[in-house]
């Protein structure tokens, strides 16, 4: 299997003055390190540092008719201290109705987890699990 085999992910937000501070201080907790399409243009974010294929990166694309839905982004961490680091920017940059960072036992009795929305309330997650 491919070590990225999600290739990229787009999301769609209302308003890139609303969302990119956010992401700018989000994303990077994850590995996305390189930005690209500040200077302009209808797609914007961050990738990693791996070359293609293993590149993964993140963008988002200016709708200002969007509307979030139930449609939730997961990332997976290394351990449950990324977990509760990261969910601590996500408070101190604008994250919206946290839920967490804590065990998610429906999910798994090892699913740990925080639970969020971005600025523009689409809805993201972190999460560490074994199983």
């Amino acid at each position: 299997m491919a070590k990225n085999p999600f290739s990229h992910i787009d999301l769609r937000v209302r308003s890139f003055a609303k969302v990119t501070d956010f992401y700018r201080a989000f994303l990077p907790a994850l590995g996305f390190t390189v930005w690209w399409g500040e200077e302009g243009g209808e797609w914007r974010g961050a990738s990693t540092e791996d070359s293609f294929p293993s590149k993964a990166f993140f963008g988002f694309t200016e709708k200002p008719e969007h509307q979030p839905n139930a449609t939730c982004i997961a990332f997976w961490v290394d351990s449950r201290q990324e977990v509760d680091r990261i969910a601590g920017i996500v408070r101190t940059s604008g994250g919206l109705n946290l839920e967490g960072p804590g065990l998610t036992p429906e999910y798994s009795e090892d699913y740990y987890a925080v639970f969020f929305e971005d600025p523009d309330g689409n809805r993201l997650e972190v999460v560490h699990r074994t199983k």
